[in-house]
């Protein structure tokens, strides 16, 4: 489950697995582990942007290919 305290709220509240999912590859592929507790605090800014960063380019790749798919 999701331990985050952000604010953010998802527009798609049932799509919170995938993304946690998603979270786990992206750092796997980038060879950062995640933390089993779900405490961040002692990761390195460097890597919870790499994830972050790589998320949000996978996400827009999908929705591109989303919309290309309906044209």
């Amino acid at each position: 489950m999701n331990n985050s305290r952000s604010s953010n709220q998802l527009l798609v509240p049932q799509a919170t697995a995938a993304l946690d999912q998603m979270k786990y590859e992206v750092a796997q592929e980038l060879g950062i582990a995640i933390p089993q507790d779900g405490y961040y605090g002692n990761m390195a800014t460097k890597d919870t942007g790499s994830i972050g960063g790589s998320i949000t380019r996978r996400l827009v790749q999908i929705a591109q290919q989303s919309l290309a798919g309906r044209q």
